[in-house]
């Protein structure tokens, strides 16, 4: 009964795309506040009625920077991307698995993400300087139906969002594309170096419909190639020209180090990849992981400080680029903290493990001895549980970055290993790089969240939903 109740949901909200698809040339405004309609049909009190009005004063406003960012998507991708992207990423991941992963927190009593990250391959066809996927000395791959077994049991919990890395996963770009056919209603997402697209992987992206990129990217050529290798900043360009020409989806995933912060929050940098058709960039901090990691491209506190606040300016309602921007670091005050253990994401990497964050590699888990239920019950991942968030200031979420004890003692705890494919990592050899700089950052960070005093109400709000 519950299987043809959702069915029916689908088939009425894939209608409502149609019509308001059709209808947008017409009357965007109505179209857009249509779409809203239907979503507070199917949410419910999931959201509250001044929020459901907020959304639609905001596509009311036609001349909006987002608004104009949508009606660039609608003009501009591919019309069954779009509209697979809608029913998957809109649909299934946000409204209908929303819903499902608070029943299931509830029966469960433990964390239970809104998406997965998985490694197809630990291989990769580049070398870049500080990468572990680079080093590893054996290729590891998770089968196809290693892959598709996650990606069935993750459904029944409610997660309709897969993120595939490695590694470089496009080595492995007939699987990709097979789990996108076989889970047509699951939205996925690679992260690659995007040497590898070429005109027949786009013609196999416009076919299924349901997978974005983001392309990994450090800045200008000289910047890009020095840690990427000579002609990669070329190929890259190459793929995004193809990429938007075909009308798909993608965008950048920048890491910011104490040496690229300048160029890669540039205006110049920041227009050259959205006049290349990038809808997103992804900023991920730089994380000292691994025996040979380089503690050195930490950025310093002003440059964290600078980096919040550039972005937090490109993505602002008003002003700013039409480039929708997150900071994985930065943003903790947007979703309580951190959101790895399970809570919002994990991590399976190319030999099954099941860790926590794909920057912290201990497991206790693997995925070849046991389902994604059982892996979101480990131990580790319950000791996530139970202490996130891991500091009532979010702008301080990790418990290894800026708060290096509290892993430690996870850990230790839970009797966890270290699952690093280079190299075994302890975890007090990992946490001793970041003492310094959480301590650095804590001072900064504290005096900044006094100053925000509202968004202490998080803390309290996000320990009633989760306990």
């Amino acid at each position: 009964m519950e299987t043809l109740k959702h069915k029916a949901e689908r088939a009425a909200f894939s209608v409502a795309i149609d019509g308001a698809l059709k209808y947008v040339r017409k009357d965007r405004e109505k179209a857009a506040s249509n779409i809203i309609d239907l979503a507070e049909k199917f949410m419910g009190d999931t959201f509250t009625k001044e929020g459901y009005q907020k959304a639609r004063e905001f596509v009311c406003n036609t001349d909006g920077k987002w608004m104009q960012y949508a009606f660039r998507l609608i003009d501009e991708i591919d019309p069954h991307v779009l509209k697979t992207t809608a029913l998957n990423f809109g649909f299934e991941a946000f409204m209908n698995g929303t819903k499902t992963i608070r029943e299931m927190r509830k029966i469960h009593k433990c964390n239970i993400p809104w998406l997965i990250l998985m490694d197809p391959t630990s291989a990769c066809n580049l070398h870049c300087t500080g990468c572990w996927a680079a080093e590893y000395g054996n290729k590891l791959n998770l089968s196809f139906e290693d892959m598709d077994r996650v990606v069935t049991q993750g459904k029944e919990l409610g997660v309709y969002f897969y993120m595939l890395t490695g590694g470089e996963p496009l080595v492995r770009k007939k699987d990709v594309i097979r789990l996108c056919e076989k889970h047509n209603d699951v939205q996925f997402f690679a992260f690659t170096n995007g040497t590898l697209v070429d005109q027949a992987f786009c013609d196999d992206m416009k076919r299924v419909g349901n997978l974005m990129l983001g392309i990994s990217l450090e800045g200008f050529n000289e910047v890009n190639d020095m840690r990427r290798g000579e002609g990669v900043f070329g190929k890259v360009m190459h793929a995004f020209d193809l990429l938007k020409q075909n009308g798909l989806i993608f965008g950048t995933s920048i890491c910011y180090t104490r040496a690229n912060i300048e160029t890669i929050m540039s205006d110049e940098f920041l227009d050259m990849i959205i006049e290349k058709g990038c809808r997103y960039s992804l900023f991920f901090h730089y994380m000292p992981v691994g025996n040979n990691a380089s503690p050195e491209l930490l950025p310093t506190k002003e440059q964290r400080v600078y980096v919040m606040n550039r972005i937090r300016e490109v993505r602002g309602w008003t002003g700013g680029k039409q480039l929708f921007c997150m900071d994985f670091q930065n943003d903790g005050e947007y979703v309580g903290g951190c959101i790895a253990g399970g809570r919002n994401y994990f991590h399976i990497n190319s030999n099954g493990d099941c860790e926590p964050c794909v920057f912290i590699h201990y497991s206790g888990a693997n995925i070849h001895e046991c389902s994604v239920l059982e892996a979101l019950k480990q131990p580790l991942f319950m000791k996530y549980y139970e202490n996130q968030p891991f500091n009532k200031n979010h702008l301080r979420p990790c418990p290894m970055l800026e708060n290096p004890e509290i892993l430690q003692r996870m850990v230790k705890e839970t009797g966890a290993k270290s699952t690093d494919l280079e190299s075994l990592e302890s975890a007090e050899h990992l946490c001793a790089k970041c003492e310094h700089y959480a301590e650095e950052w804590g001072e900064c960070a504290d005096k900044i969240w006094e100053e925000q005093t509202h968004k202490k109400l998080r803390y309290e709000h996000y320990k009633g939903v989760n306990n």
